[in-house]
């Protein structure tokens, strides 16, 4: 009996030294921290659950570079003025006295007409607003022409600006012309041309306004005052008018009236007619 009762003391006696080791208690093998009740005994608050990071603000619209403006419609570059061509003649009033100094024409030509070519150069004086090189041009179109002395087969010519030559054909102020016809006894009185020596000398005024009894355009006129002295310098005297109505021929002085006869600044007629008058002695 004494031998049953201390069986059972020591194995009370046994459980609860069990009982009292810690890690005989349930859940003693977990790794989670224990969450203590607060001390009011309210619910046991749960961790917050970390706030999602918060989104970036939206960054400002990036601005765009404007829209380019419709591009303004192109205005058209004016073109260049074109440059003149020079032309021969001079102002509507020329003076009455040049520099007295010349400029020759530059440029050449192939020889016109057959026979006796004679070569020739231009020379314009300074100060008188003339261009030598057109001037050359024009008046080598004048003696080229199938109207003019060439016609006869008898005379040629050459306009030259260097070398030797025959004659000069100088455009010149009223004053110089008087200077240097009279020179040579010939009265030009500030109106008129001449032809002395080896010298064709052209009154500007002439060249550039022409004559009162000539109707014709001026261009016209010009190639009478060139046909007219050159016919001097080939042999050609003076004649004067073969009738009324007829052509002036180009050896009448028409600048002193046409004496019934119509203006003309040619030799030949367009078929190849001489067109003459009777000799002035």
């Amino acid at each position: 009996m004494l031998t049953a009762l201390v069986a059972a003391v020591l194995i009370l006696g046994g459980t609860l030294f069990v009982l009292n080791r810690p890690d005989a208690l349930p859940g003693a093998d977990r790794t989670a921290q224990a969450r203590v009740a607060p001390p009011d005994g309210t619910a046991t608050a749960t961790a917050p659950t970390p706030a999602a990071p918060a989104s970036p603000a939206p960054s400002a619209p990036q601005s765009r570079p404007p829209a380019s403006a419709a591009p303004a419609p192109a205005t058209p570059t004016a073109p260049p003025a074109p440059t003149a061509t020079p032309q021969p003649g001079g102002p509507e009033n020329p003076p009455a006295k040049g520099a007295g100094t010349f400029t020759v024409a530059q440029g050449s030509a192939d020889p016109v007409g057959r026979g006796t070519v004679r070569r020739y150069r231009v020379e314009v004086e300074d100060g008188i607003g003339i261009d030598p090189a057109a001037s050359a041009t024009q008046i080598q179109g004048i003696l080229a022409d199938k109207r003019g002395w060439t016609n006869d087969r008898r005379n040629g010519f050459q306009l030259v600006s260097a070398g030797a030559y025959d004659f000069t054909v100088k455009i010149a102020s009223a004053a110089t012309v008087d200077r240097i016809c009279g020179a040579a006894g010939l009265d030009t009185h500030g109106e008129v041309n001449c032809n002395v020596g080896n010298q064709v000398v052209v009154n500007v005024k002439r060249w550039t306004i022409g004559s009162p009894q000539f109707s014709g355009p001026i261009d016209e006129y010009r190639a009478l005052v060139i046909n007219h002295e050159v016919g001097h310098r080939i042999g050609r005297g003076h004649e004067s008018c073969p009738g009324p109505g007829k052509p002036a021929p180009a050896m009448m002085q028409q600048i002193y009236g046409l004496k019934g006869c119509t203006a003309n600044a040619w030799p030949y007629s367009a078929d190849g007619s001489y067109l003459s008058g009777p000799a002035v002695p």
